[in-house]
């Protein structure tokens, strides 16, 4: 079993970056694909990207491509999300979770929580 913590939200004026980091602990990292996923207040929980155990892959929605970037460190055991061009919009709790052999989101961190001001 894997234990997810996220870290690097916080406030920021729309158009700037923010890079958010997940480290993992517990299990071996590589076992795991991992996601990010984003809950706005008022509203349901979203999937935003995704990143293959080896980092060969990645996946984007559609309200983030070209502006955020999937990447891992392996080594470090460590998961990132680097947000570019951040938009009032992108406001929420993000979240990252890891998923193996069974296809489903099983573990999940306590979230951080990210502003983007206007």
């Amino acid at each position: 079993q894997v234990q997810l913590v996220e870290s690097g939200g916080g406030l920021v004026q729309a158009g700037g970056s923010l890079r958010l980091s997940c480290a993992a602990s517990g299990h071996t990292f590589m076992s795991y694909d991992m996601g990010w996923f984003r809950q706005a207040p008022g509203k349901e929980r979203e999937y935003v990207a995704a990143i293959s155990w080896s980092g060969g892959t990645t996946y984007y929605a559609d309200s983030v491509k070209g502006r955020f970037t999937a990447s891992r460190d392996n080594a470090n055991s460590t998961a990132f999300l680097q947000m570019n061009s951040l938009k009032p919009e992108d406001t929420a709790i993000y979240y990252c979770a890891a998923m193996d052999s069974s296809s489903v989101w099983d573990y999940w961190g306590p979230g951080t929580q990210v502003t983007v001001s206007s």
